[in-house]
């Protein structure tokens, strides 16, 4: 199915309803800058990481390294959540938009596993 409102999109509730819907709501988020900045730098690491590997780096350096990458990647996706319960969530619950809290406890559940 075809939607013309680019927010527009369909998923599929954990009981199997199928719900298309638009979030009225921007996504625009305060912390975007700092969130690019952080994935820049996550992004560099790793390649950086990947260099350790192919250059026969000691494996528990590596390890230490990947340790640092997946804290940082943690951090930031505590930034995020946080800035997407303050912000997209309550501007959904005051529009009426309980999708939203559902499509945000699937995330949690993805991002947790």
């Amino acid at each position: 199915m075809e939607h013309t409102d680019p927010h527009m999109h369909t998923h599929e509730l954990k009981d199997g309803t199928i719900v298309t819907h638009s979030h009225k709501h921007a996504h625009s988020h305060q912390d975007t800058k700092a969130v690019l900045n952080r994935m820049s730098k996550i992004i560099g690491h790793m390649q950086s990481v990947k260099r350790m590997v192919e250059d026969g780096k000691d494996c528990s350096e590596v390890l230490i390294q990947l340790a640092a990458v997946s804290s940082a990647v943690q951090s930031v996706s505590r930034v995020i959540l946080k800035d997407h319960i303050s912000h997209c969530l309550v501007e959904a619950a005051k529009e009426g938009d309980y999708a939203a809290i559902e499509e945000l406890n699937e995330a949690i559940d993805k991002f947790m596993k």
